[in-house]
C-alpha cells in the first residue's frame, strides 16, 4: 500500500440504489476508524436515463500518525488513477472503462453481473440486450483483479438493498484498511454492544453485507493460502529484497512492485553499483514520463515496463550467473524435493555444459577477447569444450563456486561493455519517444520484449530491436509522426515476437516504409567426404 498517496474508489451505481447511503457508510468507517476520508458525488436522473457516481479518497495512514497534518484530496476521479471501482451494474461498469477510468495494472473492479436494461436496449424490435459475455471480457483485460457476482439476487435473498451488498464487497476486497468489524458498526447505527435491539432494516444489511463479504474475501483467501504454500518451496535467492526507502521514494507507487524485483535482481546479480545503475538509468524514464504525462493518467506504464525489461537486461545471462545458480543451496533442496528424496537418500545430479570461444571471450578485455573469437570463426567448427560436472560432488561443486566468484571480471569483459552501449541506445530511444510523444515512447519500451534466451537467440533479438529502434524510431518517414512511428514500431514487435525466422518482422519494416534487415553473411564449412570402399560404399 502507498502511504503517501490517497485509495481512491469510484461507485457507480443506478437511481434509487443507495449509492449515496453507501458513500456515506464509507465515510462514516474511515473517520470512527481514524482516518481521513473525502467523497463527491455526481447524482444522476433515475434508473438507465443516468449516470449515478460517488468518488471517495480515503489517506491510508491513521490521523494520529501524521502529527497534525491533514492530507488534500480531489474532487473528482482521474481516469486510470483509481485504485477500485465498484459497481451495481455490468454495463454501466463497462461504460466507466471505456471512460479510461480503470487502469489494467491498477484498478480492482468489483460489479455485479446483474443488468437494468438501458433505453437503447429496450427499444430494439428484437433481443437488443448487450452481449454479456463480451462485457466481461472487457472488465477482465482492464482490471488488475476483478469479482462479479450477481448483488441484486444476494440484495433480494437478504432483504436489504444493493448498497448494502456493495459495502460488503468492499470490506472483503482488503482495498481500505479497516476492520470487518468497523463496517458493521457504521451499519448498525454505531450501537455493537446490544445486538438483539439492531432494527430490522440494519439486520437485513448486515445480511447482504455478510453475503457479499464472503462472496468476494474467500477467493482471496484462498488465493493467499495457496501462494503461502507455494512461498515455502520457492527458491529463497528468488525473493526480492524490500525496495531501500532512498530509492523506494524517488518513485511512485504503480512502479514499487517491479521496481522492487528488478533492483533486488540486479543487486544479486552483479553489486550495489549495479543496481544503483539500474536506478538512474530507470529515474530518466520517469522524468520523461512525468514531463509527457504531469498527472500520471497512464500510471506511469513505460516506467514499469522498463523497470522490468532493463533488470532482465542488465541481468543477462553468462557463464558466471549460470555457474551460481547451479551452485546455490536452494536449488539442491528443490531437486531432492522434485524427486521427492527422502532424509537419508543420495541424489546425484550431473550439470552438462558446452562453453564456447564466445562464453570465454567474454569475460577478456575487448582486444584480447576479438582475437579469441576471430581464432574461432577461422576453425572449421567452432570451437566448444563439453564438461559433465556432478553437482553433488566436493569437486564438481568446487569447480562451480569457483567460476561463480568470477563475478568482478565481469565488469572488465568485452560483452559487458558491449551490452552497456547497447541498453544506453535503447534507454536513449525510450526517453526521447516518450518526451516527444508517451506512446511513442511505451512503444519502444516494449521492445524490450525482444532480448530474451541466450547465443544467437539473444543476438538475434539484440540485432531486431536496433533495427526497430534504427529505421522506425529515428529515422525519418513517409509519416514521421510520433503516432505513426508507435503504430509502426508496435506492428514491428509483434511481428518479430511471432515469427522467428524474420519474414513477418521484415515485411512489417517494408510496409511502414523501413528498410527490411540486412542479410547476414553465413560462413561456408568445406568438410571432408568419408573415404570409400572398393565397392563403393561408404565405411
Amino acid at each position: 500500500m502507498n502511504r503517501t498517496q490517497p485509495i481512491t474508489l469510484l461507485i457507480c451505481a443506478l437511481g434509487g440504489e443507495g449509492g449515496g447511503v453507501l458513500t456515506e457508510w464509507l465515510v462514516d468507517t474511515a473517520r470512527h476508524a481514524g482516518y481521513a476520508a473525502q467523497s463527491t458525488s455526481i447524482p444522476g436522473v433515475a434508473q438507465r436515463t443516468g449516470a449515478t457516481t460517488y468518488y471517495v479518497e480515503v489517506f491510508p495512514v491513521p490521523l494520529a500518525e501524521l502529527g497534525g497534518r491533514r492530507p488534500v484530496f480531489s474532487l473528482s476521479p482521474v481516469p486510470g488513477a483509481l485504485d477500485a471501482i465498484v459497481s451495481s451494474e455490468l454495463l454501466e461498469t463497462t461504460r466507466q472503462i471505456g471512460n479510461g477510468m480503470s487502469a489494467a495494472q491498477r484498478t480492482l473492479v468489483i460489479s455485479s453481473s446483474a443488468r437494468t436494461l438501458t433505453t437503447a436496449e429496450r427499444m430494439q424490435p428484437g433481443d437488443g440486450r448487450a452481449d454479456g459475455q463480451r462485457l466481461l471480457e472487457v472488465v477482465k483485460a482492464f482490471s488488475r483483479a476483478h469479482h462479479v457476482f450477481d448483488m441484486g439476487a444476494a440484495a433480494r435473498e437478504a432483504g436489504t438493498v444493493v448498497s448494502a451488498v456493495m459495502l460488503g464487497a468492499i470490506a472483503g476486497s482488503g482495498l481500505f484498511p479497516f476492520p470487518r468489524e468497523a463496517y458493521e458498526r457504521v451499519v448498525r447505527g454505531g450501537d455493537a454492544g446490544a445486538p438483539e435491539k439492531i432494527g430490522k432494516m440494519a439486520a437485513a444489511s448486515l445480511r447482504g453485507f455478510a453475503a457479499a463479504f464472503d462472496t468476494v474475501n474467500t477467493p482471496r483467501e484462498q488465493a493467499a493460502m495457496v501462494s503461502r504454500l507455494l512461498d515455502t518451496s520457492a527458491d529463497e535467492s528468488a525473493r526480492p529484497l524490500p525496495l531501500p526507502p532512498a530509492v523506494a521514494a524517488q518513485f511512485p507507487a504503480p512502479v514499487h512492485d517491479l521496481l522492487a524485483l528488478g533492483h533486488a535482481r540486479v543487486l544479486d546479480y552483479q553489486d550495489a553499483d549495479y543496481a544503483a545503475l539500474y536506478v538512474e538509468r530507470l529515474a530518466r524514464v520517469l522524468a520523461a514520463e512525468r514531463a509527457a504525462d504531469p498527472a500520471g493518467a497512464d500510471g506511469f506504464a513505460t516506467t514499469r515496463e522498463m523497470a522490468r525489461w532493463l533488470a532482465l537486461w542488465m541481468a543477462f545471462d553468462d557463464i558466471v550467473r549460470v555457474a551460481e545458480l547451479k551452485s546455490r543451496a536452494s536449488r539442491a533442496q528443490r531437486v531432492r524435493g522434485e524427486v521427492r528424496a527422502g532424509e537419508h537418500d543420495i541424489v546425484r545430479v550431473y550439470d552438462h555444459f558446452k562453453p564456447g570461444a564466445p562464453e570465454f571471450a567474454a569475460l577478456l578485455p575487448a582486444a584480447l577477447a576479438h582475437r579469441v573469437t576471430a581464432w574461432d570463426r577461422r576453425r572449421a567448427t567452432p570451437w566448444a569444450m563439453p564438461l559433465k560436472i556432478g553437482s553433488h560432488s566436493v569437486a564438481g561443486m568446487t569447480a562451480l563456486r569457483l567460476l561463480a566468484s568470477l563475478r568482478w571480471l565481469r565488469r572488465r569483459g568485452s560483452r559487458f561493455a558491449e551490452e552497456q552501449a547497447l541498453i544506453d541506445r535503447w534507454l536513449d530511444a525510450v526517453v526521447a519517444g516518450t518526451r516527444a510523444d508517451w506512446r511513442l515512447g511505451h512503444e519502444v519500451a516494449l521492445c524490450g520484449r525482444l532480448i530474451k534466451g541466450y547465443g544467437s537467440t539473444n543476438e538475434r533479438g539484440k540485432s531486431n530491436l536496433l533495427h526497430v529502434i534504427d529505421h522506425l524510431a529515428t529515422a525519418p518517414l513517409s509519416d514521421g509522426s510520433p503516432a505513426a512511428r508507435a503504430t509502426a514500431i508496435a506492428a514491428a514487435r509483434e511481428a518479430a515476437l511471432a515469427d522467428e525466422a524474420g519474414n513477418a518482422l521484415d515485411a512489417a519494416l517494408v510496409r511502414h516504409g523501413a528498410p527490411p534487415r540486412p542479410v547476414k553473411a553465413q560462413p561456408i564449412r568445406w568438410m571432408k567426404r568419408p573415404p570409400q570402399s572398393a565397392a563403393g560404399h561408404r565405411t
